[in-house]
């Protein structure tokens, strides 16, 4: 098998995945463990994901109760070395079986060092898994609407209370929704596109997702609803850069973002904090175009880049990290949490 990117430069290797071919946009995530979580982050859809730690595959597959969704979502993966042999409680198969069932094709023995570098200087770009060494077309996500291919396409209620709270899935993680239901919360989780603004309820969490946040307009316009109605509102990854769009800021696209465990975020508020966090964007929201009425939240103390925003006087904010981790440190899940005390009137809003 060999991977190539758009610039011309080849990688050989050999397949432990499925034996087919496919194209994408070429990222990199530096998290030491997690392959199981970020393979089944809607977040990857139509991106090759490269490993940077050299080792995958060691601690096998578990059973779906621990994935991020239902299935794989990236569409191949390549790693430096694969182990065949691996060992832990709860897994039930090896990964080379896991991606051969779902039709992923992977790459192992490829320089994932130097792949990074060129991606790093480069910035991310378009490449392709050939499996026979015939050329198939690039494909560039961006250019279509992942949110729209990996968002429920039914509304589901789960749990039971006084308060509701909607989560709104562009490529919902399920951790958030683990996270999400707390005792006396009813959550309604809906498609991308759905409007819910005339029914009953207290919260809205715009969740994580795929691709270019611009085109998810008609969630951008459920949003504005959102805002006139004053309800409290959370905003988690593509959802805080929907919420940036819906207040009329802009997003620009990174050289080759940010996906790893071990983001530093700045509290500009506290002034005092800073919080290590897990990531996984390839797009943020351009701070000169914040209206005067948002203010920023967090900052990432390694590139300056917006990591969170927040309203000034109403019960609007949203993080560019994943306070759900999963994979990663849970060191800002509190923000999840603030939030579900906020809907349930017993702590007030974060400033």
């Amino acid at each position: 098998m060999e991977l190539i990117l758009k610039d011309k430069s080849r990688f050989s290797g050999t397949s432990f995945g499925a034996n087919v071919s496919l194209a994408g946009e070429v990222v990199f995530n530096t998290g030491m463990v997690g392959y199981v979580e970020s393979l089944s982050d809607p977040s990857y859809a139509g991106q090759i994901l490269v490993l940077t730690y050299p080792l995958v595959g060691n601690y096998g597959v578990p059973d779906a109760g621990f994935f991020e969704s239902k299935r794989i979502h990236v569409a191949g993966l390549v790693v430096c070395q694969y182990s065949e042999t691996y060992s832990h409680r709860t897994a039930i198969q090896s990964l080379a079986e896991w991606l051969k069932k779902e039709g992923i094709p992977a790459i192992t023995g490829v320089d994932t060092r130097a792949l990074t570098k060129k991606l790093r200087e480069r910035g991310t770009m378009l490449g392709a898994l050939l499996c026979d060494g015939k050329a198939i077309p690039w494909y560039d996500p961006d250019q279509e609407n992942q949110v729209s291919k990996v968002s429920s396409t039914e509304v589901v209620v789960s749990g039971s209370g006084l308060a509701t709270i909607v989560v709104v899935d562009c490529g919902a993680k399920e951790n958030i929704v683990r996270l999400v239901q707390k005792p006396g919360i009813r959550v309604l989780r809906v498609p991308w596109n759905y409007d819910f603004t005339k029914e009953a309820y207290d919260g809205v969490v715009i969740s994580n997702g795929p691709g270019d946040p611009t085109h998810c307009q008609e969630t951008i316009s459920v949003i504005q609803k959102v805002f006139a109605q004053k309800k409290p509102i959370l905003g988690i990854c593509l959802g805080t850069q929907l919420m940036a769009l819906a207040s009329g800021a802009k997003t620009y696209k990174l050289k080759y973002g940010h996906r790893s465990h071990n983001q530093p975020c700045r509290d500009m508020i506290d002034g005092t904090r800073c919080y290590i966090t897990s990531q996984n964007h390839g797009f943020a929201v351009e701070e000169k175009t914040l209206s005067k009425d948002w203010r920023v939240w967090f900052e990432n103390a390694n590139d300056g880049t917006v990591e969170g925003i927040i309203h000034k006087t109403l019960p609007f904010y949203g993080v560019q990290f994943h306070p759900e981790a999963s994979p990663g440190p849970t060191d800002t899940e509190w923000i999840i949490n603030d939030f579900v005390s906020k809907v349930l009137k017993k702590l007030p809003t974060p400033r």
